[in-house]
């Protein structure tokens, strides 16, 4: 019985050791900050939110019709825009995306520690955060 139980444990462990790296990112956590009006540029607004990445996130490839001034407050990430290079940012550090822009890369620089920082998007009142691009 012990050899068994033993044998079925092995399996179990050797599953989970392939299943692993299949497992997905863990995703970011978007909190909102603030949103106002520009009634200066009607039709306009801005959106203040705060990202966490927690150890190991991964963003989709994405837009922001939108202009998004980045600000790291933690941790360190690593941000790319089509056609242009990729760059890690830590703390203190900045980031800008036009609207036009398609956001290729975007993911926390370490697999064991978290990182936050927060979004300032200039952008169509009432459009959507982020867009999907596929």
């Amino acid at each position: 019985m012990k050899k068994i139980v033993s044998s079925a444990a092995t399996l179990m462990w050797f599953c989970l050791m392939v299943a692993r790296p299949v497992l997905a990112a863990p995703e970011a956590s978007v909190a909102p900050l603030r949103s106002e009006p520009l009634p200066e540029y009607p039709g306009k607004e801005v959106q203040m939110i705060v990202v966490e990445y927690p150890p190991g996130s991964v963003d989709p490839v994405h837009r922001h019709d939108a202009h998004a001034f980045v600000y790291v407050l933690e941790g360190s990430i690593v941000m790319g825009l089509k056609g242009g290079k990729e760059v890690t940012l830590k703390a203190g550090d900045t980031f800008h995306e036009g609207p036009n822009d398609i956001h290729t890369v975007g993911r926390n620089a370490s697999s064991t520690q978290p990182a936050k920082f927060v979004v300032f998007l200039l952008k169509n009142k009432g459009a959507p955060i982020l867009t999907p691009v596929k």
